[in-house]
């Protein structure tokens, strides 16, 4: 019975905190808007193959919106795949649950990822280890929260962390086993593949990982390295441009070399904002590890114990080496380095482990376990936390959500509608267009929005600034967004804000949740308290019917 509960909690506690971060933040951002458009023109669609450029043009998403540079359809067609069978299964049909399922799809395969190493972790530092693996990486909070997101790096995520789980069985066993030589040329072949369909930033911990393995393990140029790499590019090539050509009617193409282009030889990423050398160091992997025992103490007693010290060194110096080189261009974001989190993770559950099995054996051990234990709990609380307030992030998908609510009565009229550049940013796909029979609109052009025939046409409109909607329109409802934090709101504040008004059991929580608030503001902490405020962001206006003059 134990080791049937040992093998089914962690894969249940991965799943379980990626599905309650998808259910609290069902919608998306404007990065991962090209996926998620993708996989829905895909899944309701099909693959067009007859009268290919008409049907693109009639039925897809990224002929309209293109994009700065084309991205890679690949991705989206894996998640429409699975998802076509899965649809039909559980009969799930509403355009809304299907992004639900696509994204639980694309968490899934990360959980799954995530498991390997777990297992990888296992053979390398022990099962004490595996556990405190589990247990550190489902209380990152970024990790868990983008799991099920369709960003190109939660792709690259999933191959990238299955070629670290086999980096680390390579890493921790002699290296001169036919096993190890296998395993070496499947990581390379896999960081190979995720390099060339989906992030190209990946060939840097390509190259570093190569480099040590050769230096390292002494692995072989011309029977590994050599071969790995030429299949792994083979691979990815062929099916990169083939996909890509095909959707974007251009050939050949492949999307990774015109983004590398764009963003690094033309230096375009840079105009999105310069971070300094330390960034990834000081700011982005801390807050990516989210607990402070990872890398304060877990982290440098795995690279200080001898019986560790080896394999965490070769697990941590490629990673290491990938994010001070990845460091030199100007333009930083936290998800560049997302695919180095498991390793570093693997090495601090090393380090917990030490502490762990020690506990009861010096009072230097027992305050470290206490603390670890505390820090865990800490940073899942902390998790929840951001996980709330992420979740009051997304107005263009409420703001949606609201119009539909309000307009049940005419859900099969003819309805037209404008959606604002900030709603389509901010959670509207085309998985929440639900209404087959309503024109959804999302024009951009600044000519056609300063032209008042231009709205003639529209029964409402969901924007960010009504004053820039020409003609008569009234609003019918308000989509606010998080606003920041405050410890002292004013009386009668909402302390507990919510992305959408609270209903049944929620709104009895919530209610009695401000009530109590209200009570130890007054009486006891002098009108401190912890708040989210909100702020409005968008506005859903209905056209208003011109008054007709009746005269007597």
């Amino acid at each position: 019975m134990t080791n049937y509960f040992d093998s089914v909690w962690p894969p249940a506690l991965l799943l379980s905190v990626v599905g309650l971060h998808l259910l609290c933040a069902p919608y998306t951002k404007v990065e991962e808007s090209f996926n998620v458009q993708a996989t829905h023109d895909i899944l309701n669609y099909g693959v067009p193959w007859v009268n290919t450029t008409a049907v693109l043009a009639d039925k897809f998403d990224h002929v309209d919106f293109p994009g700065s540079v084309p991205r890679t359809f690949v991705g989206a067609l894996l998640l429409a795949g699975l998802g076509m069978p899965l649809k039909a299964v559980s009969g799930i049909v509403g355009p809304a649950a299907q992004q639900l399922l696509i994204r639980a799809i694309l968490g899934g395969v990360n959980v799954a990822a995530l498991m390997a190493v777990k297992g990888a972790v296992d053979t390398a530092f022990g099962r004490t280890a595996g556990k405190w693996y589990v247990l550190l990486q489902a209380t990152q909070f970024h990790v868990m929260f983008y799991a099920s997101r369709t960003l190109p790096n939660m792709f690259a995520f999933a191959i990238t962390t299955y070629a670290v789980a086999t980096l680390i069985l390579v890493k921790a066993v002699t290296a001169k086993s036919a096993r190890s030589a296998k395993r070496r040329r499947l990581a390379l072949y896999l960081l190979t593949i995720a390099g060339v369909i989906f992030r190209s930033e990946v060939a840097i911990l390509l190259a570093v990982e190569t480099i040590y393995l050769v230096v390292r393990q002494r692995a072989s140029l011309t029977k590994e390295v050599i071969p790995a790499g030429v299949a792994g590019a083979a691979i990815g090539l062929v099916t990169t441009v083939s996909v890509d050509s095909l959707f974007w009617q251009q050939f050949p193409l492949w999307p990774e070399l015109v983004g590398f282009y764009y963003n690094t030889v033309l230096g375009k990423s840079s105009e999105w904002g310069t971070s300094p050398l330390h960034f990834y160091f000081l700011n982005a992997l801390p807050r990516l590890l989210l607990n402070p025992m990872i890398y304060l103490v877990c982290i440098p007693l795995a690279l200080g114990t001898k019986a560790t010290q080896k394999t965490s060194q070769d697990i941590l110096v490629p990673n290491m080496a990938f994010i001070l080189a990845y460091s030199l261009l100007p333009h930083k974001e936290w998800r560049f380095i997302i695919y180095s989190v498991p390793a570093f993770t693997a090495v601090a559950s090393a380090g917990a482990s030490w502490i762990w099995v020690r506990k009861a054996k010096s009072v230097t051990y027992q305050a470290l376990s206490a603390l670890l234990f505390v820090s865990t709990i800490a940073s899942a609380a902390a998790g929840v936390g951001l996980l709330y307030i992420s979740s009051l992030n997304y107005p263009g998908g409420q703001a949606l959500a609201q119009l539909h609510d309000l307009t049940s009565p005419e859900a099969n009229s003819n309805i037209s509608v404008h959606l604002g550049n900030l709603a389509c940013q901010a959670g509207v796909t085309r998985f929440q267009q639900i209404h087959a029979s309503w024109r959804y609109d999302k024009t951009e052009d600044e000519e056609k929005l300063l032209d008042p025939l231009f709205w003639q046409q529209f029964d409402y409109v969901i924007a960010e600034e009504p004053r820039r909607v020409i003609g008569s329109w009234e609003p019918i409802a308000t989509q606010g967004a998080y606003g920041g934090l405050t410890l002292r709101p004013e009386a009668g504040t909402d302390v507990l804000a919510l992305p959408v008004s609270p209903r049944g059991l929620t709104k009895t929580i919530h209610d009695a949740y401000n009530g109590v608030s209200e009570v130890l503001r007054n009486k006891i902490t002098r009108g401190y308290w912890p708040a989210v405020k909100m702020e409005p962001k968008l506005y859903v206006l209905k056209k208003q019917e011109p008054r007709v003059a009746v005269y007597t």
